[in-house]
């Protein structure tokens, strides 16, 4: 049998015609996959570049990108024709050897940031596992601490699994899943005061206080950007007692805020961070990043099965690669300075629906007001219907994470269209 006809059976099989069109049921969705998502009912079968297409050929711009994923936007032809060479070269093999591909990702990251040492994974939630375990055994080690504690932030997410949403500061993620993993604290983000009172606290009898684990802004929490003066303050104290300063850079990492890496925003280096999301450009990768000074993981300590395989480092360095060749850290600051402009033009407009805008680069959040009875999903609803993907961050916040190479034109498009999604929003409720 040719490869044209296996190709063709299998595509058969799954309702999937030849020519690209598909037969979707979301019924029949719905009843073989868990209902661990409240999705939106549209069904994405193709993109291209900040567009993407619904199964029943409606185009919608994408300022959404996977959540802050989709660095080069849809089906960029770096990544095609990486993906495509590597795949009919080499794309898994065990970390029991070494892998050439790792090796240059490994060594750009290293020669553009702070850090020394990488090791892979496939995920943010893993990094930052990553991370816990890394900052746990330094403790352990290092500072003879027998019950090390990690602060971090109220508002924070860290990922899902069971010690990252422990990590996680909010207890909505948390429900249910209890008992959580012990060794973690919370104080307020952006309050020094409050770090400053529980690290004392912490190590009035014997020092416990292994990290202290943040986001340089605060993605899910509600685009939150972080203080520099509280984040200086925190390196400072780090230094002074021996604590590793954690900096998740899962969302806000890889050129999304207008520099490489979110916490060059704040004039610090953390000891250690964590990358995925934008990293892999959409194809599932995770990062994480120490200095020498804290690498203290050996054989047998952590592992991953698919971390670091020659298909996702490949496509991993070609979305580096590119951010520089397209010189798109200058278009992330372009345009989001004009995606800024808009948003604010938008507030004054409604000042009793929306308060403030509020970000970095191309991670913007729209602010509604606390007593508004039109939510973040409201606006995102109104937008889909004229063909604008954004996505809630919290009830009140509606987050604006477009690809980085989106052009000026895209962000007048999005500008226009959100603003008459938030007018039809108005007159309806007017009119109720």
């Amino acid at each position: 049998m040719s490869l044209k006809t296996l190709v063709k059976n299998s595509l058969k099989s799954l309702n999937i015609a030849t020519n690209g069109s598909t037969t979707f049921s979301p019924a029949q969705f719905d009843a073989d996959v868990m209902t661990t998502y409240g999705r939106f009912p549209i069904a994405l079968t193709k993109g291209r570049g900040s567009f993407v297409w619904d199964d029943q050929g409606r185009r919608y711009l994408d300022f959404v990108a996977g959540i802050a994923t989709c660095t080069l936007g849809h089906a960029h032809p770096a990544m095609i024709e990486a993906v495509t060479q590597q795949m009919q070269t080499l794309h898994h093999v065990s970390n029991l050897y070494y892998i050439p591909e790792q090796g240059a990702l490994a060594h750009w990251l290293v020669e553009h940031s702070c850090c020394d040492r990488v090791f892979f994974c496939n995920s943010g939630a893993e990094a930052n596992e990553g991370a816990i375990k890394l900052a746990r055994k330094y403790a352990h080690t290092q500072r003879g601490i027998n019950n090390p504690l990690i602060i971090t932030a109220q508002a924070s997410f860290h990922g899902r699994t069971l010690a990252t949403i422990t990590a996680t500061g909010q207890p909505k993620y948390q429900k249910n899943f209890d008992p959580l993993m012990p060794g973690f604290a919370y104080v307020p983000y952006n309050d020094i005061a409050a770090l400053e009172s529980l690290v004392a606290e912490l190590d009035a009898a014997t020092p416990q206080v292994a990290a202290i684990m943040l986001e340089a802004l605060q993605g899910e929490g509600g685009v939150c950007p972080g203080d520099a003066a509280y984040f200086q303050r925190i390196r400072q104290l780090c230094d002074e007692k021996g604590i590793l300063l954690i900096l998740d850079e899962v969302q806000v990492g890889v050129g999304r805020t207008g520099t490489l890496w979110g916490f060059e925003n704040l004039g610090i280096e953390p000891d250690i961070f964590t990358s995925a999301k934008g990293l892999g450009g959409g194809i599932p990768i995770g990062a994480l990043l120490c200095k020498a000074s804290c690498a203290v993981f050996e054989p047998g300590d952590h592992a991953s099965t698919f971390g670091g395989n020659p298909f996702a480092c490949r496509v991993g360095l070609t979305v580096c690669e590119t951010l520089e060749s397209e010189n798109l850290l200058a278009n992330v600051k372009l345009r989001g300075e004009q995606l800024r402009f808009g948003l604010q033009r938008l507030v004054q407009q409604y000042p009793a629906l929306l308060e403030q805008v509020r970000g970095w680069g191309l991670i913007n959040g729209l602010v509604l007001q606390p007593n508004s009875t039109i939510k973040s999903v409201d606006i995102v609803k109104a937008a889909i219907d004229e063909g604008l993907l954004l996505v809630p961050a919290g009830p009140q916040v509606v987050r604006f994470v477009p690809p980085l190479n989106v052009s000026a034109d895209e962000v007048q498009q999005a500008l226009m269209t959100v603003e008459k999604a938030v007018a039809l929003l108005v007159k309806r409720e007017h009119a109720e």
